[in-house]
Protein backbone atom coordinates (compact mmCIF):
# COMPACT_ATOMS: atom_id res chain seq x y z
CA UNK A 1 0.00 0.00 0.00
CA UNK A 2 1.14 3.54 -0.81
CA UNK A 3 1.86 6.27 1.26
CA UNK A 4 1.30 9.87 0.66
CA UNK A 5 4.00 12.19 1.83
CA UNK A 6 4.11 15.48 1.64
CA UNK A 7 7.73 17.35 1.37
CA UNK A 8 8.07 21.18 1.72
CA UNK A 9 10.54 23.43 1.90
CA UNK A 10 9.24 26.31 4.16
CA UNK A 11 10.11 29.63 6.24
CA UNK A 12 9.70 29.74 9.45
CA UNK A 13 6.18 32.08 9.04
CA UNK A 14 4.96 28.85 6.77
CA UNK A 15 5.40 30.23 3.33
CA UNK A 16 5.83 27.17 0.71
CA UNK A 17 5.52 29.94 -1.95
CA UNK A 18 8.10 29.41 -4.89
CA UNK A 19 11.41 28.35 -2.68
CA UNK A 20 13.56 27.68 -5.62
CA UNK A 21 11.10 29.88 -7.98
CA UNK A 22 12.45 33.42 -9.90
CA UNK A 23 9.23 34.63 -10.60
CA UNK A 24 8.62 35.67 -6.89
CA UNK A 25 9.12 38.54 -4.44
CA UNK A 26 12.43 36.31 -3.00
CA UNK A 27 13.88 34.40 -5.61
CA UNK A 28 15.04 31.50 -4.26
CA UNK A 29 14.42 31.71 -0.81
CA UNK A 30 15.33 28.21 0.09
CA UNK A 31 18.49 28.35 -1.24
CA UNK A 32 19.49 31.26 0.97
CA UNK A 33 21.05 29.45 3.81
CA UNK A 34 23.65 26.34 2.87
CA UNK A 35 21.44 23.06 4.02
CA UNK A 36 25.20 21.37 3.94
CA UNK A 37 26.03 18.17 2.19
CA UNK A 38 24.08 16.27 4.86
CA UNK A 39 21.37 18.60 4.27
CA UNK A 40 21.67 18.61 0.14
CA UNK A 41 21.90 14.13 1.22
CA UNK A 42 18.97 14.22 2.91
CA UNK A 43 16.85 15.49 -0.21
CA UNK A 44 18.36 12.96 -2.47
CA UNK A 45 17.73 10.60 -0.57
CA UNK A 46 14.20 11.49 0.27
CA UNK A 47 13.20 11.43 -3.78
CA UNK A 48 15.12 8.45 -4.77
CA UNK A 49 13.24 6.12 -1.66
CA UNK A 50 9.82 7.53 -3.54
CA UNK A 51 8.12 5.04 -5.77
CA UNK A 52 6.22 7.58 -7.16
CA UNK A 53 5.57 11.50 -7.68
CA UNK A 54 1.75 13.17 -7.05
CA UNK A 55 2.18 16.65 -8.34
CA UNK A 56 -0.21 19.66 -8.64
CA UNK A 57 -0.12 21.26 -12.34
CA UNK A 58 1.98 24.16 -11.97
CA UNK A 59 4.73 22.19 -10.13
CA UNK A 60 4.38 19.35 -12.35
CA UNK A 61 4.93 22.29 -15.23
CA UNK A 62 7.92 23.20 -13.61
CA UNK A 63 9.53 19.85 -12.73
CA UNK A 64 8.44 18.53 -16.46
CA UNK A 65 10.52 21.72 -17.65
CA UNK A 66 13.60 21.27 -15.56
CA UNK A 67 14.38 17.82 -14.95
CA UNK A 68 14.45 16.15 -18.79
CA UNK A 69 17.68 18.44 -18.77
CA UNK A 70 19.31 16.88 -16.01
CA UNK A 71 21.67 13.67 -15.42
CA UNK A 72 22.85 11.42 -12.83
CA UNK A 73 21.28 9.17 -10.63
CA UNK A 74 18.54 12.32 -9.17
CA UNK A 75 17.65 12.95 -12.49
CA UNK A 76 17.47 9.13 -13.77
CA UNK A 77 14.93 8.37 -10.72
CA UNK A 78 12.81 11.38 -11.63
CA UNK A 79 12.35 10.97 -15.29
CA UNK A 80 11.83 7.75 -14.90
CA UNK A 81 9.82 7.01 -12.02
CA UNK A 82 5.75 7.10 -12.24
CA UNK A 83 4.34 10.66 -12.07
CA UNK A 84 0.47 11.68 -11.24
CA UNK A 85 -0.63 15.26 -12.10
CA UNK A 86 -4.01 16.50 -10.37
CA UNK A 87 -5.34 18.20 -12.67
CA UNK A 88 -8.38 19.49 -14.25
CA UNK A 89 -6.72 21.22 -17.49
CA UNK A 90 -3.52 19.36 -18.09
CA UNK A 91 -4.52 16.85 -20.92
CA UNK A 92 -1.40 16.10 -22.76
CA UNK A 93 1.67 15.76 -20.95
CA UNK A 94 5.00 15.02 -22.12
CA UNK A 95 7.28 14.07 -18.76
CA UNK A 96 7.42 10.44 -19.79
CA UNK A 97 5.65 8.30 -17.43
CA UNK A 98 2.58 10.54 -16.29
CA UNK A 99 -0.54 9.59 -15.76
CA UNK A 100 -3.17 12.92 -15.27
CA UNK A 101 -5.74 12.29 -12.32
CA UNK A 102 -8.75 14.48 -13.07
CA UNK A 103 -11.13 13.26 -11.24
CA UNK A 104 -12.51 13.26 -7.83
CA UNK A 105 -8.75 13.80 -5.66
CA UNK A 106 -10.16 11.53 -2.46
CA UNK A 107 -11.33 8.93 -5.01
CA UNK A 108 -7.93 9.31 -7.37
CA UNK A 109 -5.61 9.22 -4.27
CA UNK A 110 -7.58 6.53 -1.86
CA UNK A 111 -6.71 4.32 -5.92
CA UNK A 112 -3.50 5.55 -6.49
CA UNK A 113 -2.28 4.05 -2.72
CA UNK A 114 -4.08 1.11 -3.43
CA UNK A 115 -1.78 0.68 -6.85
CA UNK A 116 1.66 1.73 -5.73
CA UNK A 117 3.77 0.54 -3.32
CA UNK A 118 5.85 2.30 -1.35
CA UNK A 119 6.00 5.96 -0.78
CA UNK A 120 4.31 8.72 -3.16
CA UNK A 121 6.07 11.73 -2.54
CA UNK A 122 3.81 15.29 -3.11
CA UNK A 123 6.77 17.86 -3.51
CA UNK A 124 5.76 21.89 -3.47
CA UNK A 125 2.12 21.62 -5.49
CA UNK A 126 0.67 23.55 -2.57
CA UNK A 127 -2.88 23.51 -3.42
CA UNK A 128 -3.03 19.55 -3.97
CA UNK A 129 -0.84 19.40 -0.38
CA UNK A 130 -3.84 21.48 1.40
CA UNK A 131 -6.45 19.74 -0.48
CA UNK A 132 -4.37 15.79 0.96
CA UNK A 133 -4.36 17.28 4.39
CA UNK A 134 -7.97 18.57 4.68
CA UNK A 135 -9.24 15.11 3.41
CA UNK A 136 -7.01 13.39 5.89
CA UNK A 137 -5.22 11.91 2.62
CA UNK A 138 -1.51 12.78 4.33
CA UNK A 139 0.68 10.11 6.13
CA UNK A 140 3.49 11.57 6.56
CA UNK A 141 4.68 15.48 6.39
CA UNK A 142 8.43 15.71 5.60
CA UNK A 143 9.62 20.27 6.74
CA UNK A 144 12.90 21.38 5.36
CA UNK A 145 12.45 24.69 7.81
CA UNK A 146 14.63 27.63 6.18
CA UNK A 147 15.99 30.16 9.16
CA UNK A 148 14.37 33.04 7.52
CA UNK A 149 11.01 35.01 7.57
CA UNK A 150 9.33 35.95 4.39
CA UNK A 151 6.48 37.44 5.75
CA UNK A 152 4.74 37.20 2.21
CA UNK A 153 3.55 33.99 0.42
CA UNK A 154 1.35 31.16 0.59
CA UNK A 155 1.95 29.06 3.05
CA UNK A 156 1.15 25.67 3.51
CA UNK A 157 -1.42 25.90 6.66
CA UNK A 158 -5.00 26.64 5.89
CA UNK A 159 -8.04 25.41 8.14
CA UNK A 160 -8.88 21.73 7.85
CA UNK A 161 -12.12 20.79 8.93
CA UNK A 162 -11.06 18.57 11.97
CA UNK A 163 -7.80 18.26 13.99
CA UNK A 164 -5.03 15.54 13.44
CA UNK A 165 -2.30 14.22 15.20
CA UNK A 166 0.95 13.58 14.06
CA UNK A 167 3.84 11.78 15.89
CA UNK A 168 7.63 13.64 14.92
CA UNK A 169 9.37 11.03 14.36
CA UNK A 170 12.50 12.94 13.36
CA UNK A 171 14.16 16.69 14.03
CA UNK A 172 17.97 16.94 12.78
CA UNK A 173 19.64 20.37 11.54
CA UNK A 174 21.71 20.71 8.69
CA UNK A 175 24.31 23.41 7.44
CA UNK A 176 23.66 26.61 8.75
CA UNK A 177 20.66 25.99 10.57
CA UNK A 178 18.17 24.24 8.62
CA UNK A 179 16.15 21.83 10.46
CA UNK A 180 14.41 18.86 9.10
CA UNK A 181 11.31 17.88 11.00
CA UNK A 182 9.35 14.25 9.89
CA UNK A 183 5.70 14.45 10.89
CA UNK A 184 4.11 10.80 11.16
CA UNK A 185 -0.14 10.70 11.04
CA UNK A 186 -1.15 8.69 14.13
CA UNK A 187 -4.61 6.90 13.14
Amino acid sequence: MGKIVITEFISIDGVVEAPGGEDFKYPDWSFMVDRGAEGERFKEVEALQSAALLLGRKTYEGFAQAWPQYEGELADKYNSMPKYVVSSTLTDPTWTNTTVLSGDLVEDVSRLRTEVDGEISVAGSIQLAQGLLAHDLVDEIHLMVSPVILGFGRTLWTQTPDKSTWRLTEATTYGDGVLVTIHQRIR
